[in-house]
Parts: structure tokens; C-alpha cells; sequence
């Protein structure tokens, strides 16, 4: 038994549990919050995945933006993002969080960020306006597999389209 194999073990324990037990705190201010209700519901229930919510920053793991921050509450955001623990991660939930969206910089006049990027390290970008409960899913999965150093899902293949083809290309050509 060599030390290099109890380290090695202990940090994937490590690994492991800090990906399958995520605490994330949520900032709210658009519409995207909706599809987060929504994938916190019972019919998609992501706390499945371990994902739990916190109601204090500074016990918890992820930092979800879910909606477009503006100038004023920039500061803010960032001092919750100080007080999380190391290691903290950050989802951008949203293509408003993710790069301005709709409320962008260009059409408020200055008021609101391009994204996130610029104030906080983003470690997932979840786009869509707003994105799906599946595609929250999808990114919490993702963020797992980026904190646990393990691939948990690979590339699924395209789907075939089934019968939609056979309609297309006149298969079904009734005479």
C-alpha cells in the first residue's frame, strides 16, 4: 500500500462528494427565475442531482444569476460572491446574465452588464430566453462533471427524426 494511492483515492472521495452535494445560493431578477422555480418543482426536482438551496452566501457553493444585473446592483452581487467560501462556483443562468440579452447595455442606455463575465468568474453559461428547466438540468450536470474532474454524461447522438422524414420526403404519398 503506497501513500500515493491513499491520496489519490482521498482526493477523488474529495471530488466526488463536493460535485454530488452542491449548496447555490440564487439571485433573482428576471424572468429566468421562473424556469429555476420551475426546475426546483416536483415534476424536474433537481435537488435529485444534490443540489440544495441556501438561504445565507456564506454557506454556500454556487452562486446561480438568473436574470440581467444592472450598475447599481453590481456591487452588490459582488460582495455576495466575496463572502462564499472557497471553492465557489458561478452559474449564469439566462442569455441576459450570460451576455446583456434583451435588457442589454445597447438598448437600456448603459444601465444594465453584458453578462456576468465581466464582474464575477462564470464557471457555466446556460443560455436561452428563458432557458428550459432541461437545460438548467443540463448545466448543473455539466458543472458537476467540471467540479468532480469526471465525464458523467458524454455527447448523446443525434436523434433520428423518425417519421417527420418519412413525411418530408413524401414516403407517405397517398394516391
Amino acid at each position: 500500500m503506497s501513500g500515493g494511492w491513499i491520496s489519490t483515492s482521498l482526493s477523488g472521495v474529495l471530488s466526488w462528494a463536493r460535485a454530488s452535494s452542491l449548496r447555490y445560493f440564487s439571485v433573482n431578477t428576471g424572468c429566468c427565475s421562473d424556469e429555476l422555480l420551475q426546475a426546483l418543482g416536483c415534476r424536474y426536482d433537481i435537488e435529485r442531482f444534490g443540489a440544495l438551496p441556501e438561504e445565507d452566501p456564506r454557506f454556500s457553493d454556487l452562486l446561480i444569476v438568473a436574470g440581467a444585473i444592472t450598475s447599481k446592483a453590481a456591487p452588490e452581487l459582488r460582495k455576495i460572491y466575496d463572502q462564499m467560501p472557497a471553492p465557489k462556483y458561478v452559474m449564469a443562468l439566462g442569455s441576459c446574465a450570460c451576455s446583456g440579452g434583451a435588457f442589454g447595455p445597447e438598448s437600456t442606455g448603459g444601465n444594465t452588464l453584458a453578462g456576468i463575465s465581466s464582474l464575477l468568474p462564470v464557471d457555466i453559461f446556460v443560455p436561452g430566453c428563458p432557458p428550459r428547466p432541461e437545460a438548467v438540468m443540463e448545466g448543473l450536470i455539466r458543472l458537476q462533471e467540471k467540479i468532480g474532474g469526471r465525464k458523467l454524461m458524454g455527447r448523446r447522438p443525434a436523434r433520428k427524426q423518425g417519421r417527420f422524414d418519412r413525411i418530408e420526403t413524401d414516403e407517405w404519398d397517398i394516391r
